[in-house]
């Protein structure tokens, strides 16, 4: 009896633990030649649905290539200029057929809203939707960008070596472009350290020390952005700068500003931004140092081109208030060509204008840089 029992009990336990590891139902997709495909709905933007098999992997059908479509995940639809907020939609099976997506409820199974494709702006997967609209990120999660690295080193008569090395990063929340932006946060590092040693040719009786050049070029900055509508944001940000070439020990910037979105869409996007800060720089000996009361005017620009070439390009003014003959000036441009799965090369030029360097320093600084950037997602 207790054998029969005890086998009982063990048929149950493992039917119980397939059933509760068993995978749901495939998405399934109907052609309109009759053919069937089995997988996972990705999403759709338009008429254009993503669709993931394990036979033929991701592809991408327009929607009069498809019949019917039926799906056991959750999705949100949204419409063409509809608005969301954090309370508008609410995920839900979905199916196509006859250019329409239907949305059913999740308790009654019923229909509760069809949408002609034509009217369909996008179609979001119910994790995605949670976490990009509902969700809060953590401060070190969703971080995108690259590390940049560069060495050039030079060993004969003159002995040299630069060393080049930058972090960009950048946080958007949402980070999908088809929901308008909540906040949005970046960070930039960028050093350039050289040295290069001369021996005196010919030798002198006693000899001469060496001549050695040495470069030391640092910024950082850092800024947080927070959207008042799709294109207008509120924004605060901190930025240091030491430049050995201009004899700049270090220049602190506090401030906080407005911007705005002149041009945004999936291939380019265009910022232009103002702010009033505090600014303190302090000089190499004899030592000088200026408090200032000043405003930056800065302007942002990015373009995708073809074989996912990266052009980026940024120039800013920074005006004093209490001392009008103090102004700087930066402009950067640079390239990101893609060469091998997440590494690229990275060509970048730097000009720092300073109205007043330290005596006896220039007045401008120019860097062309090359190096590699890895991208981190």
């Amino acid at each position: 009896m207790s054998l029969i029992l005890g086998a009982m009990f063990y048929q149950a336990s493992t039917g119980w633990a397939q059933s509760a590891t068993a995978k749901p139902a495939p998405d399934v997709i109907v052609f309109t030649n009759g053919d069937q495909l089995t997988g996972t709905l990705e999403g759709a933007t338009g008429d254009s649905f993503v669709f993931k098999s394990d036979i033929v992997g991701e592809i991408t059908v327009t929607a009069d290539k498809i019949k019917e479509l039926h799906t056991a995940g959750k999705f949100v639809a949204l419409k063409n200029g509809e608005n969301v907020t954090r309370t508008s939609k609410t995920p839900a099976t979905i199916t196509y057929q006859d250019n329409a997506v239907a949305l059913a409820d999740q308790t009654s199974s019923s229909v509760v809203e069809t949408i002609p494709v034509k009217d369909l702006s996008v179609l979001i997967d119910g994790a995605t939707y949670s976490k990009e609209v509902t969700g809060n990120p953590g401060i070190f999660q969703d971080w995108t960008g690259g590390v940049t690295g560069g060495v050039t080193l030079v060993e004969s008569t003159n002995t040299g070596q630069t060393f080049t090395a930058a972090v960009n990063l950048i946080r958007l929340v949402p980070s999908v472009a088809f929901l308008s932006p909540r906040t949005r946060d970046t960070i930039n590092v960028l050093e350039t350290y050289g040295k290069l040693t001369q021996p005196v040719i010919p030798q002198t009786t006693p000899p001469t020390p060496d001549s050695v050049a040495k470069t030391n070029i640092f910024h950082a900055d850092a800024e947080h952005d927070k959207y008042i509508t799709a294109r207008l944001y509120g924004l605060v940000g901190v930025s240091y700068d030491h430049n050995f070439a201009q004899g700049l020990n270090l220049q602190q910037i506090y401030g906080g500003g407005i911007g705005y979105t002149l041009i945004k869409t999936p291939v380019q996007e265009f910022d232009v931004k103002a702010d009033v800060h505090y600014e303190r720089q302090n000089f190499v000996p004899p030592t000088t140092s200026n408090d200032l009361i000043g405003s930056s005017f800065s302007e942002l620009y990015h373009r995708n081109l073809p074989h996912k070439i990266l052009f980026t390009e940024s120039g800013t003014y920074i005006q004093s208030w209490n001392n009008t003959g103090i102004y700087s000036a930066i402009f950067e441009a640079g390239l990101l060509l893609p060469t091998y799965k997440r590494f690229s090369l990275n060509l970048d030029l730097q000009d720092n204008y300073l109205s007043n360097p330290a005596f006896g320093y220039k007045d401008n600084s120019f860097q062309f840089i090359t190096g590699v950037t890895y991208t981190l997602k």
